[in-house]
């Protein structure tokens, strides 16, 4: 079918769909040019944390702006730059947390990924070089970070392109890849990690990378309560640096500041993005312990990394004034009081349906996954595209969602992920969580 869109001339990734034109948000909608509304109950892909149409965030971007747009990192810092390091860091889960702020999700795991290499060699480790990850991960999509993704159907296409590394099972205990029930399981997901790093020699082992709750593509899948513990203490024992990414449910998204924080747990390094600004500017950040950073600086002067816009005085100013709005207007309570109420809702009226398989998250994220026949849990036909039809259905009735695919083997699997802004009241969530369940009703009638 030919492809149109309003103007033209931009490549879009869905080719084929055609474009509703945004002209404003506020709170928790946005708004088309012919009139239209939409709830935002995913934040697009679980980035609008704050809201739309913020006027001190839009401010302050705008006033950093006027006072000077761009310096470059290697010649100059700014007030601003420091102001929210500082700020950023009294939140962060890192013993005297400093930062590196870049443009995106995918440049924060790429500037992770060299970091790590960088702390293992100042530490005199030169020969550790290998980042382990996990299977149905997503950490971005350049180079180095489609090597560390786990999803084969971002990954397949440019393999040849890469040098891949190696991965492990998720912990996913509703298709727990060792056919195990938790707790009689001994976390063999966790395990793993400790199988693959002495598989592979402890010697040549830099890191291991994942997300503390995973997201997009599984869906919200929480891990068992000592699946973090074991992880922290197999990487100590084999010299390991932790990388969390907290990209997505990093800045309160899960009800904490940080998820790895729901087990107590202190990564070596941490990724954050898109909540990190709330959609509003391009910002991403690696962020690690000032130790390691002293401990570079002792040994070779300079972190040997670099990138045009990062530390960039604007994103600076952006993410500056998203801490200031969460904080001032306490969304970290609201988030978890909301969050409750977001899954005894989708809960009561979701489970019943027939081809819901699975309901899970925490805070203001949740995934459900969608099943063919709830006692096998056997898939839908990908060809489908269940959950994108889902998805296109909520957008004709006003909701915005984000749906997954490829979560059983990489090909087969559809869910969709729920990640409203913070502001959202309990009103909202009932009429999203309506429209949802019509929007299920509608595509399930049409597939049987």
């Amino acid at each position: 079918m030919p492809h149109k869109h309003p103007f033209g001339h931009v490549i879009y990734r869905r080719m084929a769909h055609d474009h509703p034109v945004i002209t404003h948000g506020q709170s928790i909608y946005l708004y088309d040019d012919e009139g239209n509304s939409y709830i935002d109950g995913s934040g697009g892909a679980l980035v609008v944390n704050a809201g739309h149409g913020i006027e001190s965030i839009a401010n302050a971007i705008a006033q950093q702006a006027a006072d000077v747009a761009y310096i470059h990192p290697t010649m100059f810092t700014s007030s601003v730059l420091e102001q929210y390091t500082q700020a950023l860091c009294e939140f962060l889960p890192l013993s005297d947390g400093r930062s590196y702020p870049v443009t995106s999700g995918s440049e924060a795991v790429e500037t992770a990924i060299k970091l790590a290499r960088q702390i293992q060699v100042a530490k005199g480790e030169s020969n550790r070089h290998i980042v382990i990850s996990r299977w149905m991960s997503y950490h971005g999509a350049t180079l180095g970070a489609l090597a560390v993704t786990g999803k084969e159907k971002m990954r397949n296409l440019y393999l040849p392109m890469f040098k891949d590394v190696p991965h492990i099972p998720p912990p996913y205990c509703y298709r727990c890849p060792y056919d195990l029930t938790h707790p009689d399981c001994d976390l063999r997901c966790a395990q793993a990690l400790e199988d693959k790093i002495t598989e592979l020699g402890t010697e040549h082992i830099a890191a291991f990378l994942a997300e503390p709750i995973s997201g997009a593509t599984i869906g919200a899948v929480v891990p068992p309560d000592g699946y973090w513990p074991r992880i922290r203490e197999i990487c100590d024992r084999y010299g390991v640096l932790l990388i969390a990414d907290e990209i997505m449910t990093g800045m309160g998204r899960t009800g904490k500041w940080f998820a790895v924080q729901h087990w107590d747990l202190e990564a070596d390094i941490l990724t954050l993005g898109k909540g990190t600004s709330s959609g509003y500017y391009p910002l991403g950040v690696t962020a690690t312990r000032g130790a390691y950073v002293d401990l570079i600086a002792e040994n070779s002067g300079d972190f040997v990394h670099g990138g045009t816009y990062s530390h960039h005085v604007v994103g600076a100013a952006a993410g500056l004034a998203t801490l200031k709005y969460l904080q001032d207007h306490h969304l970290l309570k609201e988030v978890n009081k909301k969050g409750k109420f977001l899954e005894r809702t989708l809960r009561k009226t979701l489970s019943e349906q027939p081809f819901v398989g699975d309901i899970r998250g925490k805070g203001l994220m949740w995934g459900v996954e969608l099943v063919h026949d709830k006692a096998t849990k056997k898939p839908f036909n990908p060809a489908h595209k269940i959950a994108e039809q889902i998805a296109d259905e909520a957008l004709t009735r006003g909701l915005i969602i984000y749906p997954g695919s490829g979560s059983v083997d990489g090909t087969a699997g559809d869910h969709f992920m729920i990640g409203p802004p913070f502001c959202i009241n309990e009103i909202e969530i009932e009429e999203m969580i309506r429209i949802l369940n019509t929007s299920l009703q509608t595509i399930f009638a049409r597939s049987e």
